[in-house]
């Protein structure tokens, strides 16, 4: 006859699934950032179906046009429809904040894993890194984007390789700090491999800090295209972004401020939610902040 353990199951949630759920209870604002993120990404991945026309659209006869039932948010000087050009925009804001995020973390892991465990490493790469840092982020994007010609691709190379550097830095500092732990102490006590120890026993408690640092740098990387989108130096004026449909307004302010007025607002919700969730994200992974709530 068998016998049956009374008594309730395990919990199968992990502590950090409970950490983020604890986190954003907490933080409202971080959830509203979740859902306003979501929701632009929506907005970017249908704009072909939510779009009302083609956003290069030209028509001479309906050149600035107030917001009304057939321009939502009125035509440019060219009667181009605003609304389907910011709708469109937003894929162009995302992609190259996500891509930035994405390509910043991995080659800013890759490198401060590294730098942060092998001395005459970090003697070299540090150095290079404080001349990058040296320079902000938005006169070495402006550099580089002179150097080579307008496209998507090239602004989020140009911004990756300003905002790496900050990237290295801070694995850096974790490494420095998780090599002096005394299990990887043992590791290396052990006869153990340099890649085995990174992999094994560093790089998984870089992972956090890393992925709150991923939202700041999108965040930043969505305003620098802008940017360099508004001064003429990030992408071709055939590609609606928000920073040129700006840049394009800018002479007509006065006259038709509402050019202006929806891109803005665009933007700036979009990096709002990104540094909101961001915030929620930091106070979930901190354990110091979880046991101070």
């Amino acid at each position: 006859m068998t016998s049956i353990a009374l008594g309730n199951p395990a919990p199968s949630v992990s502590p950090t699934w409970l950490r983020f759920r604890d986190a954003f209870r907490r933080h409202p604002t971080a959830i509203i950032g979740a859902v306003v993120l979501m929701l632009m990404i929506f907005i970017a991945v249908f704009a072909p179906w939510l779009g009302t026309v083609d956003p290069q659209a030209v028509s001479p006869l309906r050149r600035l046009k107030p917001p009304s039932a057939e321009f939502w948010f009125g035509s440019d000087m060219l009667g181009r429809d605003v609304y389907s050009r910011v709708i469109y925009g937003a894929r162009v804001s995302l992609v190259v904040g996500l891509a930035v995020a994405l390509l910043s973390i991995l080659v800013g892991l890759a490198l401060g894993l590294v730098t942060g465990f092998i001395r005459w490493v970090d003697a070299i790469m540090m150095r290079i890194m404080d001349g990058l840092m040296s320079i902000p982020p938005v006169l070495l994007a402006i550099a580089l984007m002179a150097l080579t010609k307008a496209s998507i691709e090239n602004v989020i190379l140009a911004i990756t390789l300003a905002e790496v550097p900050r990237v290295v830095r801070l694995v850096r500092s974790l490494v420095l700090a998780l090599r002096e732990e005394p299990y990887v102490e043992a590791a290396v006590a052990a006869g153990t491999s340099l890649p085995r120890i990174l992999v094994r026993h560093i790089l998984p408690n870089t992972v956090a800090p890393l992925l709150v640092q991923g939202t700041f740098v999108c965040a930043s990387a969505m305003i620098t295209e802008a940017i360099l989108s508004f001064i003429g130096a990030g992408t071709p004026p055939n590609i609606p972004s928000w920073g040129n449909i700006m840049a394009e307004a800018r002479s007509l302010f006065q006259i038709a401020g509402y050019l202006l007025l929806f891109p803005g607002i665009c933007l700036s919700l979009t990096v709002l939610a990104v540094n909101m969730l961001g915030d929620g994200m930091r106070d979930a992974l901190d354990p110091r902040l979880a046991r101070r709530m």
